[in-house]
């Protein structure tokens, strides 16, 4: 499927390094054209912008969880949160799943249904779903067939986590949530803390174990990440094993280093869009105004990169294009993706369409096809 051919006509679009401006933009065979193609569509009153590539969301699991039996096939699931995707003017998701002692949702078991299922529907759906893999550092049992798995999975994107709750595991006590833990994962709660026991134990032989693991990743291609860095040597230490993403800094520390070295870093939107980080870390504000930010993801919340971006440009943070730039072009540079994050000629068709009152999504196009549209914008795709 190549798309529908058409120009856009009478919206404010943005365009390449130049901001805003009423112009025609036209699309056919999937990509963006630099001559009329099929009808003109009236745009006035609203915005053409770039579709939001989000670097890294894990909200789809809402939409694949387990409830009292009720998701009996994990496709539909990933069907259903492409729709929300769409809703939100993504064009472009990466969807960041769990492989963690955590069990249910972030067991491994679970992990092998989501990227099968994100395999079967790809051909069926518009938005470009990418899988990611989230790796707890602590399963020293599982590195030994993570690049075949990978393989198998078809994924391409593994960022490395360290959840362990290991303040409370050093100092002997019981870490919280354990037992609502120990029943996701289908243990026993005294087995559950000692097997948390047993990986904080471990701790020593991860460094030669990741130093070992990332270059044979790297070979096959797998681009690579840390979460949450909180000083410079971390991110140092992640540099030296060819790990060159690294997704919310915790630290200006962290994400100056990051920036020193040439690495790409990645920020939550909703710590943007709320105004701080419900942790206690370093404000995404900060850090934008700083200069030190590539790209902003939705994390947990779909809405947010688009509420982010115009935010930061109605407060006069960024101009309307650089901040729109951290949701489309930034994200895409991270992924290696040359052809979107910005409407010019070649390009994929991924655009949004912005009512100009509301701001609201009212359409979403990827590779030239409808993923999403509402309202009264329908009106005048379909006149």
């Amino acid at each position: 499927m190549t798309g529908i051919s058409m120009t856009l006509t009478g919206a404010q679009v943005l365009l390449p390094r130049g901001g805003l401006s009423r112009t025609s933009l036209s699309i056919a065979g999937g990509v963006i054209v630099s001559e009329p193609a099929g009808r003109a569509v009236d745009l006035s009153g609203y915005m053409v912008l770039p579709g939001i590539v989000d670097l890294h969301g894990d909200g789809f699991e809402r939409h694949v969880a387990p409830r009292r039996g009720a998701m009996k096939q994990m496709t539909e699931g990933i069907v259903a949160a492409e729709a929300e995707l769409a809703a939100n003017g993504i064009t472009t998701a990466v969807l960041a799943q769990f492989y963690s002692w955590e069990g249910g949702l972030r067991s491994p078991e679970f992990a092998d249904q989501v990227f099968e299922a994100i395999r079967q529907v790809r051909g069926d759906i518009v938005t470009d779903l990418i899988p990611q893999l989230r790796f707890e550092t602590h399963l020293l049992p599982d590195y030994a067939d993570l690049p075949e798995r990978l393989a198998a999975w078809d994924v391409s994107y593994v960022v490395f986590n360290d959840h362990l709750p290991h303040d409370r595991l050093a100092a002997g006590k019981v870490p919280p949530r354990l037992t609502g833990q120990a029943l996701k994962a289908g243990r026993n709660p005294d087995r559950h803390l000692q097997f948390l026991r047993d990986l904080h134990g471990s701790g020593a032989e991860v460094p030669a174990a990741l130093n070992a693991l990332t270059p044979r990743l790297e070979q096959a291609g797998i681009r690579m990440g840390s979460h949450d860095d909180r000083t410079a040597e971390d991110r140092e230490i992640w540099r030296k094993r060819g790990v060159r993403i690294a997704e919310f800094p915790e630290t200006i520390e962290a994400a100056e280093a990051a920036r020193a070295g040439g690495d790409s870093v990645v920020l939550g939107a909703p710590n943007l869009v709320r105004g701080g980080s419900h942790k206690g870390n370093v404000s995404a504000v900060e850090l934008v105004t700083m200069g030190l930010c590539d790209a902003l993801a939705s994390d947990y919340h779909y809405p947010s990169p688009r509420r982010a971006a115009l935010m930061l440009a109605r407060t006069g943070i960024c101009g309307f294009d650089e901040a729109w730039n951290l949701v489309s072009r930034g994200p895409a540079k991270v992924l290696g993706l040359t052809d979107r994050g910005e409407l010019k000629v070649g390009n994929r068709a991924d655009l949004v369409v912005l009512d100009g009152h509301s701001d609201r999504v009212a359409a979403t196009l990827a590779g030239g096809r409808v993923s999403y549209m509402s309202g009264d914008i329908a009106a005048r795709f379909l006149a």
